[in-house]
């Protein structure tokens, strides 16, 4: 028998930051079983990171806007209710585009089976795609090493989080940047960073540390700015995410004379070029996971219906830690 389904979807267009009431649920029938080669699941969590901001508005390299109605990008952790594939089982933990939905039927070659023995919602953060990113850039681009000085803005996120984390765990100082006391806090009390600066205070770029050997870059210009002139000789920047300047239209620029006077070397990092790497992260991550050096902060919100309200605070900047969505116990 088919069954009925609540989904979050586009209600409009949009061409600026999402906001709540540009979202809307609707129903949807499901078949009663699921097609050759794809599998029926039911979410548990839904994972919202700033680039789906970016997807929405179609700015984004890797995906374009939903049309109003479509389901909408969405890495989520689900459970199988029934498989139509032989790599999956009912009962088994999955993560992949879900979508922003109760149940949905997913092509198997989008979903990946995942170890239910680590705390799952971490699966979407500190072992998803955000914990990829971090590795990637950390020990790919970067290559971090005992004796580093290693800075990294929106500090308690779990992008920067767990790169300061992986910087502390191969022998890195760091030192984050965040806005507001809290922030900062999460920064030093849950991620262990030996320091945090407070942007919103008059005369932070002063509290930076000089020679800086890294940094990790999610903001954009004004942190840019702040750093480029007390990084060593020789000093790696990895440019990960703009946030600063996703809603505002507003492009970061790079000042070339400085960065050639440092001889400095600069990483783009798009986390899809190592998506085929995964299992390495995970590999790494694991054990530091279990023995309390890897750890992340979450900001949950409950229920589907609360998952617009939840992707503007991540648009604006005001969630703290992962931004997730609970979707089901």
């Amino acid at each position: 028998m088919s069954s009925i389904i609540r989904e979050v979807v586009l209600r409009h267009a949009i061409t600026d930051a999402p906001k709540a009431g540009d979202f809307e649920i609707v129903e949807r029938r499901l078949p009663a079983t699921p097609p050759a080669g794809t599998v029926q699941v039911r979410l548990l969590w839904l994972g919202l990171d700033p680039y789906v901001g970016q997807v929405l508005r179609n700015r984004h390299m890797g995906e374009s806007a939903p049309a109003p109605g479509e389901p909408l990008l969405g890495e989520g952790i689900a459970i199988v209710l029934a498989s139509n594939d032989p790599a999956f089982a009912a009962g088994d933990h999955v993560v992949g585009n879900c979508g922003w939905t109760e149940e949905a039927i997913v092509p198997a070659t989008r979903l990946r089976r995942v170890d239910p023995t680590i705390a799952i919602a971490e699966h979407l953060g500190v072992l998803g795609m955000p914990g990829l990113t971090a590795w990637a850039g950390m020990t790919q681009l970067a290559k971090v090493r005992a004796g580093d000085i290693f800075t990294v803005d929106a500090a308690a996120g779990v992008v920067a989080g767990t790169a300061g984390q992986i910087a502390k765990i191969e022998g890195a100082t760091v030192i984050g940047v965040a806005g507001g006391v809290d922030k900062c806090a999460i920064a030093t009390g849950r991620y262990g960073f030996d320091d945090c600066v407070d942007y919103k205070l008059d005369g932070w770029e002063e509290k930076l540390p000089n020679g800086i050997t890294i940094h990790f870059e999610n903001v954009g210009q004004r942190v840019l700015d702040a750093v480029l002139p007390r990084l060593a000789t020789n000093g790696r920047i990895v440019l990960c995410g703009l946030a600063q300047h996703y809603g505002d239209g507003s492009v970061a620029r790079l000042p070339v004379g400085p960065i050639i006077g440092k001889r400095a070397q600069i990483f783009g990092l798009v986390v899809y070029d190592f998506f085929a790497r995964r299992d390495e992260w995970v590999a790494y991550a694991a054990p530091h996971i279990r023995e309390g050096r890897l750890v992340e902060f979450q900001d949950v919100a409950d229920g589907l219906e609360n998952a617009g309200a939840q992707i503007e605070r991540v648009a604006l900047g005001t969630t703290q830690g992962r931004a997730l969505v609970r979707v089901s116990g």
